[in-house]
């Protein structure tokens, strides 16, 4: 799947080892195997097989966003574009749901 980040540090933290973006480690790293889970992904039924993402789609004013469980702290925040094989994703953000 072809990913595009909405923000260049979020586009750095998955390919520069020294960045962490203010996230700690354990974000970091889990961000990174999310990230290479998506890149892999030929679409998003795989994410729905992966019970342990615990991938869901958000309601109310942001039903068109989805989001992913880096840990039981942040989700991974997540919009898809395009249709069929053109299909891809736009990385939105991390976010604390506490």
């Amino acid at each position: 799947m072809e990913v595009r980040f909405i923000d260049q540090d979020l586009d750095r933290l998955e390919t520069d080892p020294n960045f962490d973006g203010g996230h700690s480690q354990g974000v970091v790293k889990a961000f990174r195997k999310r990230m290479q889970q998506i890149r892999s992904a030929p679409d998003e039924r795989d994410f729905y097989a992966i019970k342990s993402l615990h991938f869901e789609k958000l309601h109310a004013k942001r039903s068109y966003k989805y989001s992913m469980r880096l840990n039981d702290q942040w989700r991974l925040i997540l919009e898809f574009e395009g249709e069929g094989a053109e299909k891809g994703v736009m990385i939105i953000g991390i976010e604390d749901y506490h």
